[in-house]
């Protein structure tokens, strides 16, 4: 019964812990189409849900005409407003404060907005219903333009919210107007821009674009009128949240609210919100005592669920002549459409926008936030960041560019100087964020040498000096700190529950194990890497651990997935409540081997005999006597229930740099290299790291180059189908190149810091300041996004490259 190094070694491999690059356990059946998604539930005498939408931007209901509809055969009801009322669920609270119509209560705010349900044997019948269903219009002015909206004669949008002076963030300016939200020192920052050698201002607009998950959202409510309960399948990223968001509204008490989340198809932050057609359906359920579901599509999912960005900003930097920055400054006007249905943490309606300084020390900065109402879709929503990180880390590296082109300095020696040195963690912001570790300086350079920088920069000299050649040449080089693992409940919370997560684990007396987590995957490997940091913590191999996420009834409370939360808050819940599990362990090893707890050693998978290795117990040793024969005094089984609230954030960052060729006749872009270096502490599994990395960068580069949702002076969305909005495919995503360095959280249990939003967080500004980058020469400091070729080569005939 020895156990030498070797032995140790191979039993460590076959654990397939924390470091392995193991398969993901959950793609068998996946790749098989055994998933089980909202839209394959099926129930006995379930019915089907479809929604009449408006066709205009701003206008009043005079009259829903339903006759028609209900004279089909297999329609069973045709709901509006007026239905609603009675059960006081025509409007419904929002994430951010606010409220939001459910169905449109006599006027309608954005084009697309729900007016009427229709409930039929089919969605084939259902539709064919809403075609039936007429409504009848009086347009009225529709303003799409934050900035319009804010002007003293713009038309009065929320007319619910007539005489309301004060909103859930503070005082209102302005009828279109929703909240006014700072961070920082303004005096102090004021002053340092009044006495500043060098300044410099950008202006830039960060446009509005959609998550497009693969799966639309859906649900299918099925209330049962005997027992008085209610079971509903959804596409939720937060299932818990939506239990005691559905128990408000309805009345029902949440202990006999049950809400399922099966597979899910992509979120993004896409999915987290509450949407009417989810109100909708119970609501059906329950009038009519029987299952409804309810499925958008395409068009519906990209028109009215949860937008991203549409943030106009104005940036300012303070700096010496030598390039070392004093200030920073941010005014910013977002749009939050006809609602504010935001899914932001309840002190912090901009989010975490104030991360805004970056990777940098900056001794005073200010930044403020102004919410406005406009005819667009509500629903603001963090596309794989964490809380509006993307907007602000665009911000900022823009803005760091505009200031090393007015100094002729290089990019890279204007980040380097200005860089949070690795001696000063942890290092707390002018915004009051305590960054927990880094090493900034050590990336840079394993980037630049990576990619040779100076020969880069010589090619690229030599290119700008032929005027024949047919191409310019751009080198894009960002820096990036993120802000996850919402978060400390002494910061972040959702209608008053704070944001901690947790994990409860229990082993089987034949040496298996089952954990149940708050979170829910979106793809991204929860059943694999959660798996494998019990193996790691608790010595069973990670294939006989079950990982069961997204069912109300048997996980513990939790806050769900999005803002890159899974690992450093139910990652480190997961490892607390293994510890438990292990401490009682070794209680159990030392009784069965007849020594004090103080004599034993852990190793791999065993207790053992300090200096005798043939005397050792395993987990699987210990699972049986657990239940067979615990020592006295201690309870029999061996399971833990563990509640992370997380003391701080935690702080991945990253150095990206991006290579691209511009054709000076067509304005097509091509991305020659992109080279990706992240750090994110600890590394679970590099495998699912590196296709997590891969997934951002891939929509990091949709955003940037192609993505946008424009609309025209009448409020009529332009992009609204996969024919209009960009989603590159594998002969659009450029070749990656990826690399890390490991810098462990010190406050995390098990060092790791989240890393499944910083690929999409840190590409977009590298895409864009390698595009500015080739017109550099010429003067041009920003170029708003989406680059698309038309725009490029708009931007090459204005300044005279065309060829």
């Amino acid at each position: 019964m020895n156990a030498p190094v070797q032995d140790a070694e191979a039993r460590e491999l076959a654990l397939a812990g924390m470091g392995a690059s193991r398969l993901r356990k959950e793609d068998a059946r996946f790749i098989q189409g055994k998933g089980n998604y909202v839209d394959d539930i099926k129930m006995p005498g379930m019915l089907h849900m479809d929604i009449v939408r408006a066709p205009i931007a701003h206008g009043r209901i005079k009259k829903i005409h339903k006759d028609a509809a209900l004279a089909m055969p297999g329609v069973h009801a045709v709901l509006t407003a007026e239905d609603l009322k009675p059960l006081k669920l025509h409007w419904m609270p929002t994430l951010a404060g606010d409220v939001a119509a459910v169905l449109a209560d006599e006027k309608v705010h954005f084009q697309m907005q729900e007016v009427a349900i229709v409930i039929a044997d089919d969605r084939y019948i259902a539709a064919d219903a809403v075609e039936a269903v007429k409504v009848e219009y009086d347009e009225l002015p529709v303003v799409i333009d934050p900035i319009d909206a804010l002007k003293p004669d713009a038309p009065v949008l929320r007319e619910d919210l007539a005489g309301k002076t004060s909103g859930a963030h503070g005082p209102r300016e302005h009828h279109n107007h929703i909240f006014t939200w700072g961070a920082g020192d303004k005096a102090a920052t004021d002053a340092v821009f009044a006495n500043a050698p060098v300044t410099v201002s950008q202006h830039m607009y960060y446009p509005r674009v959609h998550p497009c998950p693969l799966e639309t959202c859906g649900c299918v409510a099925s209330f049962d009128p005997i027992k008085g309960d209610l079971t509903t399948y959804i596409t939720s990223q937060a299932p818990h949240v939506v239990r005691t968001v559905v128990s408000m509204l309805s009345g029902i008490p949440e202990s006999k609210v049950r809400i399922v989340s099966p597979d899910i198809g992509g979120g993004f932050g896409n999915k987290v919100g509450i949407y009417p057609g989810y109100v909708c359906a119970i609501v059906a359920s329950i009038v009519l005592g029987r299952p409804v579901k309810w499925v958008e599509d395409r068009v519906e999912n990209i028109s009215t669920t949860a937008f991203a960005r549409d943030y106009h900003m104005d940036g300012e930097l303070a700096a010496t002549p030598d390039g070392k920055i004093l200030g920073l400054r941010v005014n910013v006007v977002a749009d939050h459409g006809a609602f504010d249905a935001c899914a932001d943490p309840t002190k912090f309606p901009a989010g975490l926008f104030h991360i805004c300084s970056g990777s940098y020390d900056i001794p005073a900065a200010h930044c403020s936030v102004k919410g406005v109402y406009t005819n667009k879709a509500p629903g603001g929503v963090a596309y794989r960041c964490s809380f509006r990180v993307t907007e602000a880390v665009y911000l900022i590296e823009r803005m760091v560019d505009v200031l090393a082109q007015k100094l002729n300095m290089d990019k890279a020696e204007i980040r380097a100087k200005n860089f949070i040195r690795k001696e000063q963690f942890p290092y707390t912001s002018a915004f009051g964020f305590e960054y927990d570790s880094g090493d900034y300086h050590t990336a840079l350079k394993k980037v630049l040498d990576a990619v040779d920088y100076p020969a880069l920069r010589a090619e690229q000299a030599a290119r700008r000096a032929d005027p024949n050649s047919p191409t310019l040449m751009g080198i894009g080089l960002v820096t990036f700190t993120e802000v996850v693992g919402a978060g400390p409940s002494k910061m972040c919370d959702i209608l008053g529950v704070g944001m901690f997560d947790s994990c409860e684990i229990r082993i089987h007396p034949t040496g298996s194990a089952i954990a149940r987590m708050g979170t829910i995957t979106q793809g991204q490997g929860h059943q694999t890497t959660y798996a494998q940091i019990i193996a790691t913590e608790l010595g069973i191999p990670s294939e006989v651990i079950q990982v069961e996420e997204g069912d109300t009834s048997t996980a513990p409370y939790g806050l769900g997935t999005y803002g890159s939360r899974s690992t450093p808050v139910a990652g480190a819940a997961i490892a607390l409540a293994a510890r438990k599990i292990h401490a009682k362990a070794r209680k159990i090893a030392a009784h069965m081997l007849e020594v004090n707890e103080n004599d034993l050693d852990w190793e791999v998978d065993r207790f053992k005999v300090k200096g005798d290795d043939s005397k050792f117990k395993t987990m699987a040793d210990i699972a049986w006597q657990a239940y067979h024969q615990p020592p006295a005094g201690l309870e029999p089984g061996l399971e833990a229930v563990h509640y992370y609230d997380p003391p701080n954030f935690t702080y991945p960052f990253g150095i990206y740099l991006c290579v691209v060729d511009i054709d000076r006749a067509t304005g097509e872009t091509k991305v020659r290299r992109f080279y990706a270096l992240d750090d994110c502490g600890t590394r679970i599994n590099p495998m699912i790291i590196e296709g997590q990395i891969h997934g951002g960068l891939t929509e990091g580069y949709a955003v940037a180059m192609g993505q946008q949702m424009p609309f025209d002076a009448q409020g009529n969305l332009l992009g609204n189908t996969l024919m209009d909005y960009f989603l590159p495919t594998a002969v659009e995503t450029p070749h990656w190149e990826t690399d890390h360095t490991v810098t462990p959280s010190p406050h995390h249990p098990i060092g790791a810091k989240g890393v499944a939003e910083s690929p999409h967080v840190g590409s977009i500004p590298t895409f864009t300041a390698a595009v500015v980058d080739a017109f550099a020469h010429v003067g041009v400091t920003h170029l708003d996004m989406p680059h698309t070729s038309y725009r490029v080569w708009k931007s090459l005939k204005e300044h005279n490259l065309a060829l």
